[in-house]
C-alpha cells in the first residue's frame, strides 16, 4: 500500500476510539485496521495503524481470532486445520482445540436432492459483529481523522454469495463519486484525488483477501468485504 501522513485535526487524535480514554494517560498500541490475523503473508507494505489503548487492543484477541477462525471454516467446510485455505486459521484450530469444537457445533449438515452433502454454520454475531465494528472505526479514523466514540446506528453482513444481483450492484458501486469529499489533510481525500490504492470506491489492502470503503454524506459509512466472500457495513449518524 502506498504511504500516506494524516493532516487531519490533532485534537481528534486525543482519545482511544474504541473506550474513549485518554491516550496520554493510558498505555498504548499501534492497532492494525484491518486485523492483521484476516491477511496473508507476505503482508502489504504500509498497513494502515491506529493508535489505542493496551486494554481495548488486547480485549479484542480473543473475537478476532474466533472470526478468523470461522469464515476459514465456512470457506473450506471444515474446522480440520489442514483443510484451511487461511493459513492464520490453520494456525488458530490447530492451537485451540476448544474453539475448533466450539466452531464444529456450529454447524450442520443436510443432503440435497441430489445427494450432494452441505453445511450450513450458524456465527457468534457478537463476536464477529465486535471485530466488524473494530475495524470500520479504524478505518474511519485512519481515513478520515474522525473518532466514532458512539455506538454505531446499524451492524449489517451478509456473504456475497446470498445477495440478490441489484443489491449487490448498490454494495459494489455506492460511494463512487460521493457528493461530499473528505475533509481537506484527511488520507481519504489524498487517495480520492490521487487514486492510491482504489479500485472504484475500495481501498485494496489485499487483493481478493480484505478491501474496505469509507463514505461521508449523512453520516460516516464504513464496508468492508471479507475474503471475497462477506460484506459489512457499518453507519454511525452524522
Amino acid at each position: 500500500m502506498e504511504p500516506l501522513s494524516c493532516f487531519a485535526d490533532d485534537r481528534n487524535k486525543t482519545w482511544c476510539i474504541h473506550c474513549g480514554g485518554t491516550l496520554v494517560s493510558l498505555k498504548t498500541n499501534r492497532d492494525h485496521v484491518p486485523t492483521k490475523k484476516l491477511l496473508r503473508t507476505p503482508y502489504p507494505n504500509n498497513l494502515p495503524v491506529v493508535e489505542i489503548c493496551a486494554a481495548c487492543n488486547e480485549s479484542f484477541s480473543l473475537d478476532e481470532q474466533y472470526a478468523v477462525a470461522f469464515l476459514s471454516a465456512v470457506l473450506s467446510g471444515s474446522v480440520d486445520p489442514q483443510a484451511q485455505l487461511h493459513p492464520a486459521a490453520a494456525g488458530i484450530l490447530l492451537k485451540n482445540e476448544k474453539l475448533r469444537v466450539r466452531i464444529d457445533k456450529s454447524r450442520t449438515s443436510f443432503r440435497t436432492i441430489s445427494g450432494e452433502t452441505r453445511h450450513r454454520w450458524a456465527p457468534e454475531r457478537e463476536r464477529i459483529d465486535r471485530v466488524i465494528v473494530k475495524n470500520a472505526r479504524g478505518h474511519a479514523f485512519y481515513e478520515l481523522g474522525e473518532p466514532l466514540l458512539v455506538p454505531p446506528k446499524s451492524v449489517w453482513l451478509c456473504p456475497l454469495v446470498a445477495m440478490k444481483p441489484n443489491e449487490r450492484i448498490d454494495f459494489e458501486v455506492s460511494g463512487d463519486g460521493a457528493a461530499l469529499w473528505p475533509e481537506v489533510g484527511s488520507r481519504m481525500l489524498q487517495r480520492a484525488v490521487a487514486g492510491l490504492d482504489l479500485e472504484g470506491p475500495w481501498v485494496v489492502v489485499q487483493k481478493d483477501i480484505y478491501r474496505y470503503s469509507v463514505m461521508e454524506d449523512d453520516g460516516i459509512r464504513v464496508r468492508s468485504v471479507v475474503f471475497d466472500y462477506l460484506a459489512t457495513e457499518v453507519e454511525w449518524d452524522a
